[in-house]
């Protein structure tokens, strides 16, 4: 029987508590990231309108999350 290694999801939650801000002000900076395709494109294609924001650990994607949140929390 083969054991496969379960994918571990990364979710807006686990964002927020590590990075100390709002889960509301971070699906604002999110959504906003998503629109700028040139500057956050894993994003951009991986995000699905109307489902919840969550990333596979060590994603390119994760780490554009990251990037945005960060960027927009120091501006």
């Amino acid at each position: 029987m083969p054991t496969s290694t379960p994918t571990k999801t990364v979710t807006l939650a686990d964002l927020c508590t590590e990075l100390k801000i709002k889960p509301r002000e971070a699906r604002m900076m999110l959504r906003l990231a998503v629109s700028q395709k040139g500057e956050y494109p894993a994003l951009t294609e991986e995000h699905v309108p109307r489902q919840p924001w969550q990333w596979a650990k060590g994603s390119k994607a994760l780490t554009e999350a990251k990037k945005a949140l960060t960027a927009h929390q120091n501006a």
